[in-house]
């Protein structure tokens, strides 16, 4: 399926006990127009602890008074295509947003739940991960800074919801849950794809992308980018949001104006289960399997080995598995992995010239190799 770039908007429709709507999620495809909440992150106690909230305490009046202060966290940006969303990062005017928002702009109009307009300029974008910083000439009794939750904890069936401009219609609520993380998307800017993404079935639209993603408590967990969308740009129950702890990561560049830098292992591999493993002749049944190794890339250069190419008369065996011979990948800085998330995760968390520890099993024996993360290269991905 692909995903095709629209400005989204947030329209909260998920309705839990007895008809009691809370949350949404907006998303659009890395390419269109539609950003990401930078805001100050909570450095309290509470901050660590599960955002996650019985769903009982969705019928309870706490949830307007909720998203009464959310929405004095969110803005309307208008001067693109189409409007989009944003989110109030501090008392300095910054707003976060999806790059697709801004992009190919310069100035832009700032609009607040009351009313209240200014100016805009962009202070810094990231194509690769669809978010942008903007400075608004908002004044600063006007201002409501959002605070930014930590998205590691959200969980399959957290209940959400998504405040933006679906389709013109301003500072729109939406309600579902959480129903996936660690998914992945595409930038169609540069190619990279956008790790850890939580998938939600919050009601996203044109309008919503930029716009806040929020736990039950207020917080945002994640920033509306992207929907699945086989038949047009038509929400059908799959919008993607770029983790809130991916944001914080990368907005303190943004705001400087630096380029953002990704790292990149170069390599690419298919997540072993224990069929595969034993058609391959494995004696691990997890772990990822590297069926190719970028010349010159980090992995190339630590002596990460690829299987070799399947052969051209191969059974119908040999066609499910990519080839035989290479490294199966089980661990990164001594953490097990398991899945792509995992690898990705390490890599993604990483920075360029970072050392990584890589663990391997070849013939049956198990390896360390270093590898020292390069920049993310389209032709290296």
């Amino acid at each position: 399926m692909s995903r095709k770039p629209w400005i989204l908007s947030v329209a909260l429709a998920f309705v839990i006990v007895a008809s009691m709507a809370l949350g949404g999620l907006v998303a659009t495809r890395v390419g269109g127009r539609g950003g990401p909440p930078v805001a100050a992150a909570r450095n309290d106690a509470a901050s660590t602890k599960p955002v996650s909230a019985p769903v009982a305490a969705l019928a309870s009046p706490g949830i307007a008074e909720v998203v009464d202060r959310a929405r004095k966290s969110t803005v309307l940006i208008e001067g693109g295509s189409a409007a989009g969303s944003g989110i109030v990062i501090d008392k300095d005017g910054r707003i976060a947003t999806n790059y697709h928002v801004v992009e190919g702009q310069k100035t832009l109009k700032i609009i607040l739940e009351d009313g209240t307009a200014a100016r805009a300029t962009v202070l810094g974008t990231d194509p690769s991960s669809d978010l942008a910083v903007l400075q608004s000439e908002l004044p600063k009794d006007k201002l409501f800074p959002a605070t930014i939750g930590d998205s590691s904890v959200m969980r399959a069936g957290d209940p959400v919801f998504a405040i933006g401009s679906p389709f013109n219609q301003s500072f729109t609520v939406t309600s579902g849950i959480i129903s996936a993380t660690g998914r992945s998307t595409q930038s169609s800017f540069t190619g990279r794809s956008i790790r850890d993404m939580l998938q939600t079935d919050a009601a996203v639209n044109p309008g919503n992308s930029g716009g806040p993603l929020f736990n039950v408590n207020g917080e945002v967990v994640g920033i509306n980018t992207s929907i699945e969308n086989p038949n047009g740009r038509f929400f059908v129950g799959l919008g993607f949001a770029i983790p809130s702890n991916t944001v914080l990561k990368l907005v303190p560049d943004l705001i400087a104006g630096k380029t953002v830098s990704h790292a990149q292992l170069g390599v690419s591999v298919v997540a072993l289960d224990e069929v595969v493993a034993k058609d391959l002749g494995l004696s691990v049944g997890r772990g990822l399997y590297v069926t190719s190794v970028q010349p010159s890339s980090a992995a190339a250069r630590a002596g990460v080995v690829a299987a070799a190419a399947t052969p051209a008369r191969a059974t119908p065996a040999d066609a499910a598995v990519p080839g035989k011979g290479g490294d199966v990948i089980v661990a990164i800085e001594g953490r097990e992995t398991k899945t792509f998330v995992d690898l990705a995760r390490a890599v993604d968390n990483a920075d360029v010239g970072a050392n990584l520890t890589i663990t391997v099993l070849r013939n049956g024996q198990r390896m360390n190799l270093n590898a020292t993360l390069q920049p993310w290269d389209l032709k290296a991905n």
